[in-house]
């Protein structure tokens, strides 16, 4: 099968831990130990989040005063993809010798007139009081606003459209190459008016764009691995029920939190509604578990998996 997994923020950093180097660089040898299992037996791409990373790098270039003004989230999702790419291309060669194996890095395209540009609505970066977060706002020409008792940065979150290197991808993918692409969601870019492509301060959701990616390139299976071993109906209440097999529409039908689990439900729902294809949600060591139908919450048009069930 061709099979494009999508790695959680968790599988860089887990809660709690520092954004550290050398920890984050032991979380992904573990995580290339599980994905190997899967490029053995099947194609495999791979794309990543990038949050924490592009937090620290964001506070960072906020506060060096060597810098006119802050780099712009283009520029700051360019250098996590060639970072995190850097370090699960050389686990991934560690982990499978004799495999070619590539980072990209990619861009993503968006709507110039996507309604997100006019009603940011994206956290990104460190909290602060609201006179600090004022501050800011001016000096960096920053939209700021409330996020519960503190308050952040916001970014426009556009729809992603496509990535635009998808040909150079599949090229690779027939080459026998493992591909680690479209990081953080993308690079987000625009057409401008003279048709050239343009870097937008932007972030995509990258569950979205991975979920675009694996149909333009007819992926048979979509994985999105994280730190639970399913979605959880009732998650955190006593009802607290694990999904197995499900179909979109009985997914749909349940409500989840917009800001963790909602946005993985969204992609993997529309992955199956559009290609009638497998989707799955897991934790990020049962990659094969998940795609043998042994674990995950596993998405088809009809609820079963493997299809000869």
């Amino acid at each position: 099968m061709r099979v494009l997994v999508g790695l959680g923020g968790n599988a860089l950093l887990r809660r709690g831990q520092r954004p550290d180097d050398d920890v984050q660089r032991e979380n992904v040898e573990i995580v290339a130990a599980s994905l190997a299992e899967v490029a053995r037996e099947h194609e495999l791409i791979i794309t990543h989040g990038n949050g924490p990373q592009v937090g620290v790098l964001a506070l960072e270039t906020a506060n060096d005063p060597k810098l006119t003004r802050p780099f712009p989230f283009d520029t700051l999702g360019a250098m996590t993809q060639g970072m995190i790419g850097y370090w699960l291309q050389q686990a991934l060669q560690n982990a499978l010798p004799g495999r070619q194996v590539l980072s990209m890095v990619n861009q993503t395209l968006v709507s110039a007139v996507d309604p997100a540009f006019d009603d940011p609505t994206k956290f990104v970066g460190e909290i602060y009081s609201e006179d600090e977060a004022e501050k800011l706002a001016k000096a960096n020409d920053w939209t700021v606003k409330p996020d519960g008792e503190h308050w952040r940065r916001v970014v426009p979150s556009p729809k992603p459209q496509r990535v635009v290197e998808t040909r150079l991808i599949r090229m690779l993918l027939k080459s026998g190459v493992v591909c680690v692409c479209a990081g953080g969601g993308g690079i987000p870019v625009i057409r401008n008016e003279k048709g050239r492509l343009q870097g937008v301060e932007a972030v995509i959701d990258k569950d979205l764009t991975g979920s675009i990616l694996a149909e333009s390139l007819e992926c048979d299976a979509f994985l999105i691995l994280t730190d639970v071993p399913r979605v959880m109906r009732g998650f955190g209440t006593p009802k607290q029920q694990e999904i197995g097999h499900t179909t979109p529409h009985q997914l749909r039908a349940i409500d989840f939190p917009a800001g963790s689990m909602g946005p993985k439900v969204e992609a993997v729902c529309r992955f199956v509604e559009t290609t009638g294809d497998m989707a799955a949600i897991g934790k990020l060591d049962q990659a094969i578990g998940i795609l043998r139908g042994e674990a995950g919450t596993i998405v088809t048009p009809s609820g079963h998996w493997p299809l000869d069930v």
